[in-house]
């Protein structure tokens, strides 16, 4: 599985730890991803997502129904 969530396609991003004296490394910026145990209303089932923190939030604070609407998805786009 890879390091995505599966709603918001946050990933993993490219960059430079950058030392006092101005060197250079090269560095892998993760997101914070969390497996997940979601209930689907609709469905009346549960299914296990791997999502970022700030989707947790978001569908703490709007519902799964309008986070997955807000990100141009359907239900059955994240069973598939």
């Amino acid at each position: 599985m890879s390091h995505k969530c599966a709603i918001s396609k946050v990933g993993r991003q490219n960059g430079h730890r950058v030392s006092h004296a101005n060197n250079k490394t090269h560095h892998i910026f993760l997101a914070n991803l969390q497996n997940k145990k979601i209930f689907i209303p609709s469905l009346k089932r549960s299914v296990r997502v791997k999502l970022s923190t700030r989707m947790i939030r978001t569908i703490d604070k709007l519902g799964l129904e309008a986070a997955l609407q807000k990100n141009g998805m359907t239900v059955n786009d994240l069973l598939a």
